[in-house]
């Protein structure tokens, strides 16, 4: 790499290298560190233009960093978050206050003890009971949390992302590429708890219950789903009394309204209405829009309620996608913080050997700190309204992201790096005012920093079964649950690696064999594999767990570990063999479209769910 772009790109936080999933220095090629500084507007084209780039002057940092208890120590005042004014020196109170030009974020320097207790990491969408639309819903959820607590004894349970999506036909499908991490899915609700429904008259009631679709397939129709809530949301809108929105809520259903019209990319909309400054939505359908998000929140607040009267020491925790749809809400209404052009991704790993390009717009790290993080702001406050936990996916993203350059594959990227110190500052200020627990998800390439900031700051990392491991040594042992971190939440898998019964059939290999995501031959996956699973069983056997069904061998094995959050899904539980998605694929596989094998009622009486709460719930107990 050439010293004076390497000093450049080192300048914008651009890596020229970094280390792989082998633990090997990988180079990044030149053309792709020029694309993703001009993503930056930093013109990289030629020596020349480097040499302009290194002598222009950098402005000042817009954004300070404190923890609770430091003095500031500059000249002037500060402005307090409550409209009040402290002369510096001084030691401010937690909060986001102005200095000049300035944001000053004041953080707790750590969040409390999280309570030990076990739980379920749920795919709402799959826990169809009797009461659901084809797809589990905020009324399932509320009933999982409430019969998890009060029958099995949960403390907590981990929810896929609940985040909006546009709402136009096909229906996006994955939770982690919402429209808006602003807002919540009306996808998700239950018609039949609505106020709305119980103030409807008996014609009105007929008609909405006579729109419910099929219950019952194969896998969830979301498209059938949506097309049936929405008709029963209009008939019971129609004797509503009309409410204005207002700031965020506005623009959101701004959004919502114009998609209906002309689809669910603002980037390929008419030119007027691209911009919400000069937009012209239906009056009517953005006052639709705004009030589902209202019934969103109610619906999301009781099934909160729900895991709190039933006694759950955590409660509910939601997920936190990395990014946005690149033309949906957040993007149209907050776009000049996101570098549009680019794709967010992975690069190569063992899971995904040829990375993963997951279509996601990043932030933009010189535009967060501009705006004093303020989009960040938004979208915690907007989680933890009804949460009492947020599970940040990919949570090294607050150091760094994957960008991948227009044109290229996902392997041909590199990384971009964010102050990490602001971002986990704001990220700690937030949780602490909600009065929730944070978990980073540092699965895959992540570096050391990652988990012992998130640690350092009270909050918990991820341990997963598969990847426990010491990788440093020879042939990378399994690690005995017995030493695994105690700040963490430790589970079996996740939604987008093997459940328990996958793994053991092999089943991970032999869907993506067949569908040719292999670099080599798939002979040697096979054999990987298997030596995977005669280790797990010997382990199994180490440490005297080992039974005639490995599923609830898995969930006592789990039930050692020292982690503070110990979960398991009820497809592990259940024996299900397909895992919930299959990174590197969209439509070759039905990634977040299999249901549960059972109803939601039968859940709990199942003898295989039963036993596997008892190992876990044994394991708290201790």
């Amino acid at each position: 790499m050439n010293d004076e772009l390497a000093a450049l790109a080192e300048a914008h936080g651009v890596a020229t290298w970094y280390e792989d999933a082998n633990r090997e220095r990988a180079e990044v090629d030149e053309d792709v560190v020029v694309a993703v500084l001009a993503q930056l507007d930093v013109d990289a084209s030629t020596p020349e233009a480097v040499r302009r780039a290194l002598a222009a002057p950098r402005p000042a940092p817009r954004t300070l960093v404190l923890r609770e208890g430091d003095v500031l120590d500059e000249p002037g005042s500060v402005v307090l978050e409550d409209g009040g004014e402290v002369e510096l020196p001084a030691a401010l109170p937690l909060g986001y206050h102005r200095l000049g030009e300035r944001t000053v974020v004041v953080a707790p320097r750590a969040l409390p003890p999280v309570p030990r207790t076990w739980g379920w990491m749920l795919q709402l969408y799959s826990m169809r009971s009797n009461g659901s639309w084809g797809m589990g819903d905020y009324g399932d959820l509320a009933a999982v949390a409430e019969r998890s607590a009060r029958e099995l004894g949960a403390g907590v349970l981990l929810v896929n992302p609940v985040q909006a999506v546009s709402p136009t036909h096909p229906v996006e499908r994955s939770p982690y590429s919402p429209s808006s991490r602003r807002f919540a899915n009306p996808l998700y609700l239950r018609v039949t708890d609505l106020p709305a429904f119980a103030r409807a008259d008996d014609r009105t009631r007929a008609r909405v219950l006579a729109l419910r679709p099929d219950n019952d397939t194969e896998l969830i129709d979301y498209d059938a789903v949506w097309a049936a809530k929405k008709a029963a949301l209009e008939l019971l809108w129609r004797q509503e009394e009309p409410e204005e929105p207002t700031g965020e809520l506005r623009d959101f259903a701004r959004f919502c309204a114009l998609a209906e019209v002309h689809g669910p990319d603002w980037r390929t909309w008419p030119e007027e209405q691209r911009d919400p400054a000069t937009a012209t939505p239906d009056h009517d359908r953005v006052v639709f829009h705004a009030w589902l998000q209202r019934l969103c929140e109610s619906q999301l607040a009781a099934a909160r309620a729900a895991a709190h009267n039933a006694g759950m020491s955590v409660g509910i925790v939601h997920d936190l996608p990395v990014g946005v749809h690149p033309g949906g809400a957040d993007t149209w209404a907050v776009r000049d913080a996101f570098a549009a052009d680019v794709r967010v991704g992975a690069p190569p790993d063992a899971f995904s050997q040829l990375g993963q390009d997951w279509n996601l717009p990043p932030w933009r790290p010189d535009r967060l700190a501009e705006q004093g993080y303020e989009p960040f702001r938004a979208v915690l406050r907007s989680v933890l309204r009804h949460a009492d936990g947020i599970r940040v996916d990919h949570v090294a993203g607050l150091w760094r992201l994957w960008w991948i350059p227009p044109g290229e594959p996902a392997k041909r990227g590199t990384y971009v790096h964010y102050d990490a110190e602001a971002m986990l500052a704001v990220l700690t200020l937030e949780a602490h005012r909600a009065g929730a627990v944070v978990v980073g998800e540092d699965l895959g390439t992540v570096e050391p920093k990652v988990t012992e900031a998130l640690h350092a700051h009270g909050m918990l990392s991820s341990a997963v079964l598969w990847f426990q491991r010491e990788y440093d040594l020879p042939d990378q042992p399994l690690v005995p649950p017995e030493k695994w971190r105690p700040t963490a939440m430790a589970s079996i898998s996740t939604h987008d690696l093997p459940t328990a019964a996958g793994f053991l059939a092999g089943e991970h290999v032999r869907v993506r064999a067949e569908l040719g995501l292999f670099e080599g031959p798939p002979e040697g996956e096979y054999e990987a594999a298997a030596a995977e699973r005669d280790q797990l069983v010997e382990l199994l056997r180490q440490e005297g767990v080992l039974d005639d069904d490995l599923v609830i061998a898995f969930h006592a094995l789990l039930a050692k570990a020292p982690s503070v959050l110990l979960l398991s899904s009820p497809q592990d539980a259940l024996g299900e063999v397909r895992q919930p998605n299959l990174p590197g694929t969209v439509d070759q596989y039905p990634n977040w479209r299999i249901p549960l094998p059972v109803p939601l009622e039968a859940v709990f009486a199942d003898p295989r769910v039963r036993a596997a709460a008892a190992a876990l719930r044994a394991g708290r107990s201790g």
